[in-house]
């Protein structure tokens, strides 16, 4: 008895349930992947690149890198926000909306200068600049 196929049998290699499988694969890698967007920008604050113009009469706060406020020329007694709040007020006085210039030294931490952001905020001041020295020319 002869129990050997008479032809030679060859394999074959079905591709389309592996593509099927890849293209699933691929759909749900693309559905469920986030992307996260970091910021590489290397600032060197504060500089401007030209001159600043002359301000109107206004509320000068100046902020030191320990944190510590001057209003026009006078210190705070500490770093709270209400204290902050008062001092804004006081330097107002008839003024409804005036114009706040802020002076951050640029090793101050950030939180500085949102916390007195955030209060002239709360009291509805809402012309606020930040000033800078100017870059040197070459």
């Amino acid at each position: 008895m002869n129990f050997r196929p008479h032809g030679r049998y060859k394999p074959e290699l079905n591709l389309i349930p592996l593509i099927d499988v890849l293209i699933v694969l691929l759909i749900f890698l693309v559905l469920t992947t986030t992307f996260s967007r970091e910021a590489a920008m290397h600032i060197s604050l504060p500089e401007a690149g030209s001159p600043a113009e002359e301000q109107p009469k206004g509320i000068e706060l100046v902020i030191d890198k320990e944190g510590h406020y001057l209003i026009n020329g006078h210190q705070t007694l500490n770093n709270q926000m209400e204290t902050l709040k008062k001092a804004l007020l006081e330097a107002a006085g008839e003024n409804k909306d005036p114009l706040i210039t802020i002076s951050a030294d640029k090793s101050a931490q950030h939180q500085y200068v949102m916390s007195a952001l955030d209060a002239a905020g709360q009291l509805g001041f809402v012309h606020i600049t930040f000033a800078a020295k100017a870059m040197e020319q070459p």
